[in-house]
């Protein structure tokens, strides 16, 4: 089946279903990044993916890589630093600075593109990407953003400069969603990092339902406004 292209003049995708089996979730090329494309995207199970010199590229693999909140795993070693860090995590406090990091600096190059930046700020700005930030004193260490879905939390990437950062953000970022009534964060794809943290894969008809289930389930207002995040260790995070 040929890759389907994307009007411009819609911000309409196909049915998640005709993703195509290899490569995985591939759906459909082309349109734009328009805060308005992006947040129909979200709103049906759809993100972008792409090298910097390819067209935009959207995807909605099957299976689908989760995490429940409340089951992130906590290492032992994780626990002691928990209890020891002077580390600090904030929420929304510098989020242009987040994605930048994420952007550039991972091993094995990015698809985070000065667009695609460009595209999650006006999203941020909107009130729905968001991010949080992990400091050494005053020095960004470490930290992930991602686009709120009601009482899902789609996480988009993660950057540490610092042992343990990207982790406390995670954790940080855990406690508080469910405090909110945050139910699910979907992590996209599965890997072995994210496995080791309690990431599972879902099939995607079972992540298509409850993407419906939590989309419109908007969380209290003061969620998402900027403050700083408790993550003092107990045995839920």
């Amino acid at each position: 089946m040929p890759l389907i292209q994307l009007s411009p003049h819609s911000i309409e995708f196909p049915p998640i279903d005709l993703a195509l089996n290899d490569p995985n979730g591939l759906l459909a090329l082309g349109g734009d990044l328009s805060p308005e494309r992006l947040k129909n995207a979200y709103r049906n199970g759809i993100f972008p993916w792409f090298s910097p010199d390819d067209p935009i590229l959207w995807w909605s693999p099957d299976p689908r890589a989760v995490l429940f909140p409340g089951e992130l795993h906590v290492s032992r070693s994780m626990i002691k630093f928990l209890k020891r860090t002077d580390f600090r995590v904030t929420l929304n406090h510098a989020f242009e600075h987040v994605i930048h990091a994420c952007a550039n600096e991972r091993d094995e190059g990015t698809w985070i593109a000065p667009q695609m930046q460009k595209a999650y700020l006006q999203l941020h700005h909107q009130g729905i990407a968001h991010s949080v930030e992990v400091w050494q004193e005053d020095e960004l260490i470490g930290g992930l953003y991602g686009i709120a879905q009601g009482a899902m939390f789609c996480g988009e990437s993660m950057f540490s400069r610092r042992s343990n950062a990207s982790k406390l953000a995670l954790y940080a970022f855990c406690r508080h969603f469910i405090d909110y009534g945050g139910r699910l964060i979907d992590c996209q794809i599965l890997n072995d990092h994210t496995a080791s943290l309690g990431v599972i894969e879902i099939p995607r008809s079972d992540y298509r339902q409850r993407l419906s289930d939590l989309r419109d389930h908007m969380l209290p207002s003061l969620c998402w406004q900027p403050q700083e995040l408790n993550f003092s260790y107990n045995k839920n995070p």
